[in-house]
């Protein structure tokens, strides 16, 4: 794994949430959802207690949007698509199906969710492609993980918990829980932990997240959170 560079720590914190997201969650979980005049919502697509469906957002059919859940400007979420609750898809957004987000995920603005591994308008014979055509496969995205602007996300790849992806990656292999990935296409440069900041190695297979002072160490790969609990039994 390389070093993370300051270049690449900036990146990574690019992203800036769109003004029309900013609004506060109603203190009231079970308060009446906001939906925009000029949005779409469709019929038997569900949006969750609290949430809010900004301008010109559409909401397709059979869609479900979890409670709490901020949908910005001109989103838009396919049909089928689950998103769990207390997300944030900034404007622009194209969510398509069947993707499937944890609670809590962000999404940037002008991100791209895909959902075909082979594009094509056509047919080989020249015929216009339609449903029967072609096999959607989604993008998995698990809580807390967040995906900077303008990214896109290369169905059918998985998002680990708490991972980040930084503005403008092209993400086309899994990520894993707690993996900062940048680039085209994206690699690993680093840890984050809860906070979204890239983790401070302290010792080896050690660290420290410097904003909430957690550990966390890479056991097997992966990288684990040090709770409370963990140090009680170690001492």
């Amino acid at each position: 794994m390389t070093t993370l560079s300051d270049s690449q720590i900036q990146q990574a914190q690019a992203t800036v949430p769109g003004p029309r997201t900013e609004v506060p969650l109603p203190e009231d979980t079970e308060a009446a959802a906001i939906v925009a005049e000029s949005a779409t919502v469709e019929d038997g697509a569900r949006v969750g207690a609290g949430a809010q469906v900004w301008d010109q957002s559409v909401v397709r059919a059979g869609a479900d949007v979890g409670a709490g859940t901020i949908l910005g400007r001109g989103v838009y979420i396919g049909p089928g698509v689950r998103l769990g609750e207390r997300c944030k898809v900034q404007n622009q957004a194209l969510v398509y199906e069947p993707a499937v987000l944890g609670d809590g995920v962000f999404i940037g603005p002008a991100v791209v969710l895909t959902n075909d591994t082979f594009p094509r308008a056509v047919t080989p014979d020249g015929r216009l492609k339609g449903a029967e055509d072609w096999v959607a496969v989604g993008v998995t995205i698990d809580e807390g993980a967040a995906v900077g602007a303008r990214a896109v996300c290369v169905a059918p790849v998985h998002i680990g918990r708490w991972a980040s992806v930084a503005a403008g990656a092209v993400v086309t292999r899994d990520v894993p829980d707690h993996a900062l990935v940048v680039g085209v296409p994206a690699r690993q440069v680093g840890w984050v932990g809860r906070a979204g900041v890239p983790l401070v190695e302290t010792a080896p297979d050690t660290f420290s997240c410097p904003r909430t002072g957690t550990t966390y160490v890479v056991t097997d790969g992966a990288l684990v959170e040090i709770t409370e609990n963990d140090n009680e039994e170690k001492n």
